[in-house]
């Protein structure tokens, strides 16, 4: 569990985003803050339209706030040129999608490499690399095969092995599982859960499933756009 004596990897502060929509303005986020630690995994748990994926595309730096700050190891981040948060982006955060969006054309093993390679990893360390995790998420017998040719499960599995190849500190997932039939989500959730806690990420996951959600070790919701803790 998080030490709160620790500062958060992951902090919004008072965060604000709205959009325009012709004559209306959309208030999203008004003030939304929270912290996430090393080693945490909470669940955002909020109907469509409240703004998780808004959350999650701020905190993920994809998106700037309107105000307010987001500081990744208590480094405030607005500030940074693009080309520094691509660089945060690509060194310390993974994000998975509900859709695997996997490359069609590559093998598992060469979507999890490719990141790896962007980086500035070697073919080889990145191909041994992305074997290992491939085979840690039960995916041993599966290298070689293109998306198409895996499950559901199976794909999900290579999007979330792609999503941590680069040794991120920090997991943001939006509905993960959402695609997927009950008991596929289910073992895709454990392999999940069982990657943050071996790895000590910190993973804040969108998910509509309260059962998945209560399994992490917070619960928070999206609340007239404000961060609410849940019990």
């Amino acid at each position: 569990m998080a030490d709160p004596n620790v500062p958060p990897v992951l902090y919004l502060e008072a965060v604000e985003r709205r959009y325009h929509q012709g004559d209306e303005t959309l208030e999203i986020l008004r003030g939304a803050e929270m912290g996430c630690w090393l080693g945490q995994s909470v669940a955002l748990i909020a109907p469509s339209g409240a703004g998780k994926s808004t959350f999650l595309h701020i905190a993920g730096l994809l998106e700037h706030p309107d105000a307010g700050e987001v500081y990744i190891d208590g480094i405030g981040t607005s500030g940074m040129s693009d080309a520094e948060r691509t660089q945060i982006r690509r060194t310390d955060i993974g994000f998975v999608y509900q859709a695997h969006h996997l490359l069609p054309e590559f093998s598992a093993l060469e979507n999890v490499m490719l990141p790896q390679m962007v980086r500035g990893l070697s073919k080889a360390e990145a191909r041994k690399r992305s074997a290992e995790l491939l085979s840690y998420l039960g995916l041993k017998a599966r290298l070689t095969h293109r998306p198409a040719e895996l499950s559901g499960g199976e794909q999900q599995r290579v999007a979330i092995a792609r999503a941590v190849a680069n040794a991120p500190r920090i997991l943001l997932a939006d509905e993960p599982t959402g695609n997927l039939d009950p008991h596929t989500a289910d073992h895709v959730f454990d392999t999940l859960m069982q990657l943050v806690k071996a790895s000590g990420l910190a993973a804040i996951i969108a998910t509509h499933n309260l059962e998945l959600a209560a399994r992490m070790d917070r619960r928070v919701t999206l609340r007239d756009g404000v961060v609410v803790e849940l019990g």
